[in-house]
């Protein structure tokens, strides 16, 4: 679970960085989309190199889910008699929900594949339009978008913190004189990765991306 969700953190960062390539205009934002398709050639074929990447990702993505399952079922087989009574364990938010806020994610990336890889769902059919695609997915007449986009992202910043620091514990990085400093890293990683994300469905409703 640890190696398969570092390499989705990493995929969300580098995609993070992409996004904010809209501030620098639309024929900017169109060629970078443009350049993602040509990577690897003439060695890969057009959209090669993401296709590449989104088996990667879907393998990485199946990994993760069937870790999670694992270790629930191992988890259960542990203790298969439920406590009588159980005290209240202390706990982030995130560290208490991370199943759920996993199934969230899950389904909002289905979504955002149909809406802005697919264009199944986007009034903008053209893919090589990634910036007017991008502003009227999020137009503020599709507000509900928007909003199931704000949700995903901070259900995904709760998913991170928490995921980042269980990670590190995990691959043995984490120790009694790190852990303050390694929770902050972790923090710091999914709020700077949520407020890229979201600063460009903001930027699009308040007109500063058109």
């Amino acid at each position: 679970m640890a190696i398969s969700g570092t390499a989705l953190v990493l995929f969300l960062i580098l995609h993070m960085i992409g996004n904010l390539k809209i501030f620098f205009g639309a024929e900017a934002f169109d060629h970078y989309a443009h350049w993602l398709r040509e990577i690897g050639a003439p060695l890969l074929p057009y959209s090669g190199f993401l296709w590449i990447q989104r088996v990667g990702l879907l393998i990485a993505l199946g990994l993760h889910i069937w870790s999670a399952a694992v270790l629930t079922i191992r988890a259960r087989k542990a203790r298969p008699v439920k406590y009588a009574h159980r005290k209240p364990v202390q706990g982030s938010y995130a560290a208490r929900t991370m199943r759920w806020g996993g199934v969230i994610v899950f389904f909002f990336v289905v979504y955002h594949i149909l809406d802005l890889t697919t264009r199944t769902f986007n009034p903008v059919a053209d893919t090589a339009q990634a910036n007017a695609a991008v502003v009227q997915g999020f137009a503020p007449e599709r507000w509900y978008v928007t909003a199931f986009y704000v949700l995903a992202v901070v259900t995904l910043g709760f998913h991170l913190r928490h995921g980042i620091w269980s990670g590190l514990q995990t691959l043995g990085v984490s120790n009694a004189r790190r852990e303050r400093v390694l929770k902050g890293t972790a923090f710091a990683v999914a709020f700077v990765t949520c407020a890229g994300f979201l600063a460009v469905p903001f930027a699009v409703l308040t007109g500063l991306v058109k």
